[in-house]
């Protein structure tokens, strides 16, 4: 619900409330205007307390000189809510004891137009400034400070999330580093000498054993692929090796192509858009990856099908080599090649898909034109990014529970109040009987013998005095009429 509209509800509902005194005096009666006058003050507070919390707070107090108790009740929520608004405890109880001292002498100004009692107004005034004020302000207060505490919860929440996902991603860098730099040391030595003395063996293999020279031939490309292999992967697990410059190119995949033509395979390409020479590397590798992994498994399981490779470049870059029906038996394989693709393509955003397609095979990819995520942000289904900060509603359920406990408690003594106050209301009927009215005397019957069975009577016209009606008979009321210090002194009976 707005809070403009919830604010203006329950301002009107404030405002009815008080007017009940108006129909049945709850205390003794005041005139019209001022049950009014309070009702209109106290529906009032209702908004100013949104806006200035300090001033609604002191503006409580002179309600306490109306007498009407159903517009002073309510003003325990305006409190609670004003007191909400206020982070300085020092405030606070500067603004607490101020409308403190200000209750109290609106209330000593009420207690001296009613005639009470000094016990009478003592205890009057301490269940007002503790349970109708000092208990709401306070806890309001409490409420009010945790909107602050959860939201640090949440900003440290959300650190803690973040350096948890950047310590495992530098920890996946190093260990990636690490692995790479093994390789390198290890492998790619090694390799360089085995291309090396397979090229020596090549010339001297042509010159005295032609009869090897197919093999040896064999053995020198192998090893140079196994070369170019590694540096790859060197460059996937982030080490310095470079990757060729035109990996990915259209003149990169149209070579790739035009060897496996050269091998015996029909191939067609059909390339549309932009050349991928000025994209991200890693864009370019992973194309390069897909068609020269695809073609390979066409050379192993599919070598007199006919195949297609096609790359169309857009908003986002779609590969796709498939292959028709094959004259040989399809043999199986661990398709360990196309999960080491599937990773790839996972790493940097985008979707790889294989597998058997109008009798034959379809190797797809769908790639981004602008990669946002690193390599090294870690393997596929590692967390890319921090989830969401909890919220305050989740990190603080005790905290909830525990606010609204308080704030139920903290309205308890205004809604108790409110209740015994309608309740009085409603069954007290302000009337008696002749024998009742013949047992009071003049100058000896209290005020208080008449309120304690009858309740308040209706003001009348003469000061002091107030009307009952007469139980059984419609058309008369007796009037009494009392001093101000609550002493029977005059009764009389009216008709209406």
């Amino acid at each position: 619900m707005n809070v403009r509209l919830r604010d203006g509800l329950w301002a009107v509902c404030v405002f009815l409330l008080a007017l009940v005194t108006l129909v049945t005096p709850l205390g003794r009666p005041v005139e019209w205007w001022l049950v009014v006058a309070s009702a209109v003050w106290a529906g009032a507070l209702v908004p100013v307390s949104a806006r200035w919390p300090r001033t609604a707070i002191l503006l409580t107090a002179p309600l306490q000189a109306a007498g009407n108790l159903l517009a002073i009740a309510p003003t325990s929520l305006v409190i609670f809510r004003a007191g909400r608004s206020l982070r300085s405890p020092r405030q606070l109880w500067a603004v607490v004891t101020g409308t403190a001292v200000l209750q109290a002498g609106f209330g000593g100004l009420h207690a001296w137009r009613a005639a009470d009692g000094l016990t009478e107004f003592v205890l009057e005034t301490a269940f007002t400034v503790l349970f109708l004020l000092t208990f709401p302000a306070v806890a309001g207060a409490l409420v009010g400070r945790r909107k602050p505490l959860t939201q640090v919860l949440m900003e440290r929440n959300d650190y803690l999330e973040h350096a948890r996902v950047l310590t495992a991603s530098t920890a996946r860098s190093d260990t990636r580093a690490h692995i790479a730099s093994e390789m390198h040391d290890m492998l790619s030595h090694r390799l360089s000498q085995l291309t090396a003395h397979a090229g020596v063996l090549e010339r001297s293999a042509a010159e005295q054993a032609p009869e090897l020279r197919e093999q040896v031939e064999l053995i020198r490309r192998t090893s140079a692929v196994a070369m170019e292999e590694l540096r790859e992967i060197l460059g996937v697990l982030g080490s310095s090796a470079d990757a060729d410059e035109d990996a990915g190119t259209r003149a990169d995949v149209e070579r790739l192509v035009a060897a496996s033509t050269a091998a015996g395979v029909s191939v067609h390409l059909d390339w549309s858009g932009d050349d991928l020479a000025d994209a991200d590397a890693r864009l370019r590798r992973a194309v390069h990856r897909v068609v020269r992994e695809a073609l390979t498994n066409v050379h192993k399981h599919a070598p007199s099908a006919r195949t297609r490779v096609s790359v169309h470049v857009g908003d986002r870059v779609h590969v796709e080599v498939v292959n028709g029906q094959s004259s040989e038996p399809r043999g199986g394989g661990t398709r360990r090649g196309l999960i080491g693709l599937e990773e790839r393509v996972a790493l940097i955003g985008g979707t790889f898909d294989a597998g058997p397609f109008a009798g034959g095979f379809r190797v797809a990819a769908d790639l981004p034109s602008h990669p946002v995520v690193q390599e090294e942000a870690g393997a596929a289904g590692a967390v890319a990014e921090a989830p969401p900060p909890i919220t305050a509603e989740i990190l603080t359920v005790p905290r909830a529970i525990g606010s609204g406990c308080l704030a139920t408690l903290s309205v308890v003594p205004a809604l108790g109040t409110v209740f015994v106050l309608l309740v009085i209301a409603i069954f007290s009927r302000g009337e008696m009987t002749r024998q009742e009215f013949d047992a009071f005397q003049v100058s000896v019957s209290h005020e208080e013998e008449v309120t304690e069975t009858h309740g308040f009577g209706v003001p009348s016209d003469n000061a002091g005095c107030f009307r009952y009606h007469v139980r059984n008979d419609s058309s008369r009321d007796f009037e009494l009429c009392f001093d101000r210090g609550g002493v029977l002194t005059a009764k009389r009976e009216l008709s209406r």
